[in-house]
């Protein structure tokens, strides 16, 4: 990936993504907005995590891509999300199982018809 830089103050770059040069795919680019935290195609926005794009953009703007990661990544954060003690489920046989309320009727009219 190439990031060319279009504005230091606005922190704004065209990434040029380079697929496979035997592929003959035309290289892609995408427009990278570090100060708003924008990525042209939503995934920086959406999931608040910094992907390729991204880090190449810092990586022309000197810029440590760990200040655009989103606190719900932290370690801190995980631990806590699953530092919680979840009950425990009972034995399958135990569990009460009440009758169904209605009957099933098939429907053979909805049958195939055997071949031959």
């Amino acid at each position: 990936m190439y990031a060319e830089l279009y504005s230091r103050n606005l922190e704004t770059f065209q990434v040029q993504e380079y697929i496979d040069r035997r592929s003959n795919l035309p290289p892609r680019s995408y427009a990278v907005d570090l100060r708003n935290r924008q990525f042209e195609c939503g995934i920086f926005q959406t999931l608040r995590y910094p992907f390729a794009h991204v880090h190449a953009a810092c990586e022309r703007a000197k810029l440590n891509v760990e200040q655009f990661i989103d606190e719900i990544y932290t370690l801190q954060r995980t631990l806590r999300i699953w530092g919680n003690e979840f009950p425990t489920m009972p034995d399958v046989s135990n569990w009460k199982v009440p009758p169904p309320a209605f009957e099933m009727v098939l429907d053979c009219s909805l049958r195939r018809h055997p071949k031959g």
